[in-house]
């Protein structure tokens, strides 16, 4: 990845104006699809080592609209993964018991455990868009809490885990044809929330606050990533490589044999 789809940190997102249908360096889909595959390759094996290593962790955070694509990047990005070593965290409207702490405190205890690799399909970054667009909280609680993320994530990265944070950026116009086909498909109708439509009637609205928080919030220790997401083996094969290039700067190593084993015979 040449760093096309990377926030520069002081730069603004300007999420608005990037192509959706932005490519990648493949020679098409058949191409894409065999990219990928190497690319999984490749993520097993730092993650057998990651796994092995047991002393740091990744994290990938994604984001996006209504219909970018998360769940569908998440089956095709782990695919050939060790199961043991991968957790995916869904963060849903907080409980009684959640908004009786601070609101990262559900957040911090779903964190990877060394040696794993999370996925956060929504994450505390809903804390900040979804607060202030529905009018939960007043401007001076969710206006600070950019500054709360990047130093959360600071001390994140100082503790040994690879923050990666992925924005999908889909159309409007790839978006309703997303969420119609929820409605139209039996096998996805149990996805389709009436509540999506009004989110869709504020498109341009969130993907503002989306682009305000992410310029805030790009830093030099967990940069954000815009991926075009109107086609799903672009995204794929985005996603993948982003992560592969964050765990191969990380570079775990296997442990030292335990004393003893070289020359060991079994009988």
């Amino acid at each position: 990845m040449d760093g096309r789809f990377l926030v520069e940190p002081g730069q603004r997102a300007r999420i608005a104006r990037r192509d959706t249908r932005d490519g990648v360096d493949a020679d098409g889909k058949e191409d894409g699809h065999r990219q990928l595959a190497e690319v999984q390759a490749k993520l097993a094996g730092l993650h057998n080592r990651l796994w092995a290593e047991a002393t740091r962790s990744a994290l990938l955070i994604l984001q996006g609209l209504d219909a970018s694509g998360k769940d569908g990047v998440i089956r095709s990005v782990f695919t050939g993964l060790n199961p043991q070593g991968v957790r995916v965290v869904s963060f849903k409207a907080p409980t009684s018991n959640e908004r009786a702490h601070d609101y990262l405190w559900r957040v911090h205890k779903a964190l990877p455990v060394r040696g794993e690799i999370g996925i956060f399909n929504r994450s505390h970054y809903e804390d900040y868009v979804a607060v202030r667009m529905l009018g939960l909280a007043p401007k001076e609680v969710w206006g600070r809490r950019p500054g709360h993320f990047r130093e959360w994530e600071r001390m994140l990265v100082d503790e040994g885990t690879a923050v990666v944070k992925v924005f999908l950026n889909v159309s409007k116009d790839e978006q309703r044809r997303r969420l119609q086909e929820r409605v139209d498909d039996p096998a996805k109708r149990w996805k389709f929330r009436a509540e999506d439509l009004e989110v869709r009637k504020r498109f341009d609205d969130y993907l503002q606050a989306w682009d305000d928080v992410i310029t805030e919030t790009s830093t030099e220790w967990a940069p954000w990533h815009v991926v075009p997401a109107d086609r799903n083996w672009v995204k794929a094969l985005a996603v993948a490589e982003i992560l592969c290039e964050a765990l191969e700067r990380l570079d775990p190593r296997m442990p030292p044999p335990a004393d003893g084993i070289e020359g060991l015979t079994i009988e």
